[in-house]
């Protein structure tokens, strides 16, 4: 079987850059996108080359549509189009409370977040649509379920993309297409490193596992859902916070 291609949007740092190593070390074709850390992607993509996978850095801003097909186009055009898509990239959100809050700083979060996340599943969705196969995966957050102060425009976000992989699932799963939310809690990222060491240590004296996840974890779960036989498990809310989100 040729290799299947995956996406990942948002992949140079954090979250994307483990998953991308993971698969690229599984025998996936790796495509890492990014916006700005044009140097940490090409240095990423280098280590998995150099270790016998296959990468690719595209630069796109997916909150710009006509950058998201170009993407979508090159990726079809030298490789054959996408097979998997893991929609990571982060959007940045206004961290206040309701009362304090704008409409504009609540829809921001709300638009960014679900307009590149339609997009690229639409162009995801055609080329999965000719191959009879595909694996939508979009990391939400456990914020989603579980409200935290100054969180309600990016819970609100994640809620709503929540809800968008679940149509997914039910309209495409004939065509052999899966679509599932991986949702983590607080993951050790670069993103997260300026955080308070006592907040940290509040959510590890919180979490069942009495440990924090790192992106790797957040990675192997990818690597569940891609898999050709993970085929029966769509629509789902797979939270990997080490227990800190009991449904």
């Amino acid at each position: 079987m040729s290799k299947r291609n995956v996406l990942i949007t948002g992949g140079a740092r954090g979250i994307g850059a483990a998953a991308a190593k993971a698969l690229g070390q599984n025998g996936y074709r790796v495509f890492i996108n990014y916006v700005n850390s044009t140097q940490v992607a090409d240095e990423l993509a280098k280590e998995i080359n150099e270790r016998g996978g296959e990468a690719y850095t595209l630069q796109a801003d997916v909150r710009d549509e006509s950058q998201i097909k170009a993407m979508f186009e090159t990726i079809k055009n030298e490789h054959g189009g996408v097979d998997i898509l893991v929609s990571n990239a982060n959007m940045h959100f206004t961290q206040k409370p309701f009362v304090d809050q704008t409409w504009s700083e609540f829809s921001q979060k709300l638009n960014d977040e679900m307009h590149a996340s339609y997009v690229c599943a639409k162009y995801a969705a055609e080329s999965m649509i000719e191959k009879r196969f595909g694996r939508l995966i979009f990391i939400s957050s456990t914020l989603s379920e579980s409200p935290a102060p100054g969180f309600i425009a990016h819970g609100s976000a994640k809620g709503a993309l929540d809800t968008f992989s679940k149509y997914l699932a039910q309209e495409l799963g004939a065509y052999g297409i899966t679509s599932n939310i991986i949702a983590p809690g607080l993951v050790l990222t670069d993103a997260t490193e300026g955080a308070p060491e006592e907040f940290k240590e509040f959510i590890r004296s919180m979490t069942p596992t009495q440990t924090i996840s790192k992106p790797e974890d957040v990675a192997n779960a990818i690597g569940f859902l891609v898999k050709e036989e993970s085929s029966q498990i769509t629509g789902t809310y797979l939270s990997v916070s080490g227990g800190a989100y009991l449904s």
